[in-house]
């Protein structure tokens, strides 16, 4: 098993404390202010097309697909990120490893020194926090490196909210750290596929995307705000 280096950045604080509530998920900064997760901003993007899937097959359906989804997604990215800790992955459940050994060829061929491994940013600039699975050095270069678990296979035409989500952690690692990265890397595990995809992005691609997104969101919120 190859082993990873680990050089983890100092952010100034460990961690940052996280609430969920039915409007999403907030991170509070070290100072105390409150920002809503990339994750729940960028959901707007999806809204009417899971709204419209919901209503085809139907909300029990959904929702045991919902679950299933996030359970598997939840397991395989505690796997690979056990992997990349260099921890003992074998406890896991044969189905999780068997995604873990379809995205070995590639963490072991392409990830070099760890800077960080699910770690918590925020940006006063997008006013937006999150979670980043991984900051790293992608084939030499430093990378936002973000896995995703589908049940097929995807189109990039289809998810841009994948490459504007990981233009935000650049933004905010940069703005934590003093340190620019701009290359951005999307590792989806597909069941039933042998192979995950890879998407090599470039930050600045995304940056404007990002942007009218967080300011729909905001309006959104306004909107809300005025009528209740």
């Amino acid at each position: 098993m190859k082993e990873f280096v680990h050089e983890e950045m100092d952010l100034g604080y460990v961690d940052l404390d996280a609430v969920t509530s039915k409007s999403g998920r907030n991170y509070r900064d070290p100072d105390g202010n409150d920002y809503p997760s990339v994750t729940t901003v960028l959901s707007i993007l999806s809204e009417e097309a899971i709204a419209k899937w919901r209503k085809r097959v139907g909300e029990e359906e959904a929702n045991r697909i919902g679950h299933r989804a996030s359970s598997r997604g939840t397991a395989v990215h505690s796997i690979i990120e056990g992997y990349l800790r260099n921890e003992d992955t074998s406890t896991y459940l044969p189905h999780v490893k068997q995604s873990l050994q379809n995205l070995r060829p590639i963490l072991d061929k392409s990830i070099g020194k760890i800077f960080g491994l699910e770690v918590a940013l925020y940006s006063r600039y997008l006013g937006l926090a999150g979670r980043c699975d991984c900051i790293a050095e992608f084939d030499g270069v430093p990378s936002i490196v973000d896995f995703k678990t589908s049940r097929r296979v995807k189109k990039k035409d289809n998810i841009s909210n994948y490459f504007a989500q990981a233009s935000a952690y650049a933004i905010m690692f940069e703005e934590r750290t003093g340190r620019p990265i701009t290359q951005l890397v999307t590792i989806i595990s597909v069941d039933g596929a042998n192979e995950p995809q890879i998407f090599v992005e470039h930050r600045d691609n995304w940056v404007r995307p990002l942007r009218e997104t967080i300011a729909k969101y905001n309006k959104e919120q306004e909107s809300t705000c005025v009528l209740l």
